[in-house]
């Protein structure tokens, strides 16, 4: 991400990348890290303990935070309880393997909160945990 993000006019010609690139510019990044130091245009947080941090973070105003990316992140803070809501985007694209999202063997309770189509490539699913 931090190295296509960035230069993706001049990588990709498209439309959703065009129109994305921009967005994800403007927007604050935390990088979770056990061993990186430091990331360029981010703040790394996870050296010490991740619920302390992510709760901090989680407190401090303005935007709501978007994980993006690791499964073993998103597991990590599913089980420490920090998760508010899951939006996950479909795309159409069998790749016929892969991680699963989730690496707990235990089902989550979720509820469908909203489903939004984009266009004809990628519908967004909307979760909450259910409680």
């Amino acid at each position: 991400m931090s190295f296509y993000w960035p230069r993706a006019e001049s990588i990709s010609k498209d439309p959703h990348d065009l129109a994305f690139a921009p967005i994800w510019r403007a927007k604050p990044k935390v990088v979770v890290s056990r061993t990186l130091p430091d990331a360029e245009g981010a703040r790394v947080v996870g050296h010490r303990d991740l619920a302390a941090e992510i709760t901090a973070l989680k407190e401090e105003p303005g935007d709501d935070l978007l994980l993006t990316g690791g499964s073993n992140l998103a597991s990590a803070l599913t089980g420490l309880g920090l998760v508010d809501e899951y939006l996950i985007v479909v795309h159409p694209v069998v790749l016929g393997g892969g991680q699963p999202v989730f690496l707990d063997k235990e089902r989550l309770g979720l509820r469908l909160v909203e489903s939004r189509p984009f266009d004809s490539c990628s519908v967004l699913l909307r979760y909450e945990p259910a409680r």
